[in-house]
């Protein structure tokens, strides 16, 4: 039944904030005359929108903070989260990567924390944001603090990898917010060095990730030490079945956000793939690094193993370069973002444990020595291009015992990826030939016509 919006809103809700345009909120009875969205209607999917985050309801310091840094238009998960989180609902919210979820979700949580001050007890937190990877909680911290600076806003990360004694000694004097990786997170939980039982505000981050990397277990036992009063958002990507039962479990009567890209706004990715032999995928990498258009790369690779070796054939032949992977310490993986950030190595090779966390502009290029094994994982590499406007080339090897693999792709993405070289007889299946340079063609947000000259299809 449909009826007009509730006089009062429900825990944590700010006075004067309001649903943004371009989003129809419905309303549902809930019985004993108590009312709530059902639903929010999303009439846009754009990258971009004409709101300005003065029209959301923030305070004034955080809108300050945002017009240092030149952040002046949300983007649209931002503009459809922010007013309903600020209004103290659960959120479930649906979106690519790179869409500005870190601060769809922060600012509410900032908002929150700014409109009701008071010191956490020793160990005790306010707010825990889980994320899958430590280079993602490290981004998010890093976004926290620079729109929170000067607001007495103490955050603390806690991530393996990096020194349990100081994490510990950190969490001594409490934290507003906790921005965690769950296994490090649980660890402290078991010990009593961390103690989520006051926290209000809870975040999972990239949830389809955490199923990827054997997460559930972990965030189960956490979210099952959380109060019952709370406010919980789930942020995802993609929505298996194993992650709506996870958010049925876990929200309350949610918020349904879900941000899907059109053709003219998605991120401008020119994809191709290259048929190659195991054996022969180093000496073709080699060789297309050496032309000065791959000025700066990200390779992946199915395992550290694999990683270390690549990397070490490339240095060998005087490419600047360095690799990412779980065995990896947290001081050296770091470092490895920061040389490849500054330029001081061309060429990034990382495994999918680090592809969601890798958030660095420029990416010319993304390689897929591996083909991954999970498809969905393909369309997280190949994300870290074409971030912020900028357009970006992903290339993929691909040997005979990989077709399956690729073909699963394919199926994922919606259509084929253009081939560069010479089409193996067993994959002749109307595929398109991109034309004939080393940088790829078209694929699914870039698409050229059939006709066009280099283009042929596979008999």
């Amino acid at each position: 039944m449909i009826g007009a919006p509730p006089e009062s809103a429900p825990f944590g809700c700010l006075p004067g904030t309001t649903h943004p345009p371009n989003v129809r909120p419905h309303w549902i009875a809930l019985g004993h005359g108590q009312q709530a969205p059902a639903k929010l209607v999303l009439e846009h999917s754009s990258l971009v929108t004409s709101l300005n985050f003065a029209g959301l309801g923030l305070p004034d310091t955080l809108l300050h903070a945002l017009t240092a840094q030149k952040f002046t238009t949300p983007t649209p998960i931002q503009a459809d989260a922010i007013p309903p989180l600020l209004k103290g609902r659960d959120l479930l919210g649906i979106a690519q990567t790179g869409s500005g979820k870190t601060f769809a979700f922060s600012l509410p949580i900032l908002t929150h924390l700014l409109a009701e001050p008071r010191r956490p007890g020793p160990f005790q937190t306010r707010a825990l944001i889980l994320a899958p990877t430590r280079e993602l909680a490290l981004q998010i911290d890093e976004a926290i603090r620079s729109v929170a600076a000067g607001n007495r806003i103490r955050t603390v990360v806690i991530i393996g990898g990096a020194s349990r004694f100081r994490q510990c000694e950190a969490m001594r004097r409490g934290a507003d917010i906790v921005i965690g990786t769950p296994g490090r997170v649980r660890d402290l939980m078991n010990t009593r060095e961390l103690s989520i039982a006051t926290a209000e505000r809870f975040v999972l981050d990239e949830a389809d990730r955490m199923l990827d990397l054997g997460f559930i277990k972990d965030i189960r036992h956490i979210v099952s030490a959380l109060p019952t009063r709370r406010q919980s958002c789930l942020f995802s990507a993609t929505m298996p079945p194993e992650i709506a039962s996870l958010a049925a479990g876990l929200l309350r009567d949610p918020v349904q956000v879900s941000i899907a890209r059109e053709e003219g706004t998605a991120p401008k990715i020119t994809q191709s793939v290259r048929f190659v032999t195991t054996s022969g995928k180093q000496a073709l990498l080699t060789e297309l690094l050496n032309e000065p258009d791959f000025k700066r790369v990200l390779v992946f690779t199915r395992t550290k193993h694999g990683a270390n070796k690549v990397a070490e054939r490339l240095e060998a032949t005087g490419i600047q370069v360095d690799a990412i992977h779980g065995n990896k310490s947290q001081p050296q993986r770091e470092r490895a973002l920061r040389d490849f950030r500054n330029g001081r190595a061309r060429v990034l090779v990382a495994t999918d444990i680090a592809a969601r966390g890798i958030d660095v502009t420029g990416v010319s290029h993304v390689i897929n020595f591996d083909l991954p094994a999970e498809p969905e994982s393909y369309v997280h590499r190949i994300g870290r291009t074409a971030r912020a406007g900028a357009e970006g080339i992903a290339i993929a090897f691909c040997d005979p015992a990989e077709r399956s693999t690729l073909r699963q792709i394919e199926k994922l993405m919606g259509e084929k990826i253009p081939v560069v070289g010479d089409i193996p007889a067993e994959t002749h299946q109307s595929r398109p030939q991109a034309p004939g340079n080393r940088r790829g063609g078209p694929g699914r947000w870039q698409s050229q016509r059939s006709g066009q000259r280099g283009m042929r299809s596979a008999a």
